[in-house]
């Protein structure tokens, strides 16, 4: 298998996993959460044009671009944040 090819099925399974967490969301638990988390990775990361709209949303929306950095545990969000506590100690 070729390496498009590979690629397209990942983003065709990330929108199934996209598709189906309504289904899944209203079972027990945080099912639903987690199966639109690896469906939205899997995008993210074989689709150019995704990966660049989801960072212009993210400019957009501080507070969310805030939120899905501490859910996703990412260095930048630990970065931002010492950025800004640096730059309100330093006024």
């Amino acid at each position: 298998m070729g390496y498009a090819t590979m690629r397209t099925l990942l983003l065709i399974v990330g929108m199934l996993l996209i598709l189906v967490t309504p289904l899944v969301a209203v079972l027990p638990g945080p099912a639903g959460m987690f199966t639109f988390a690896a469906g939205m990775a899997l995008i993210l990361r074989n689709s150019r044009r995704a990966r660049v709209r989801f960072a212009r949303a993210m400019r957009r929306h501080p507070r969310v671009r805030a939120l899905s950095d501490r859910a996703l545990r990412r260095p930048s969000a630990k970065r931002r944040r010492m950025r800004a506590d640096g730059l309100a100690v330093g006024r």
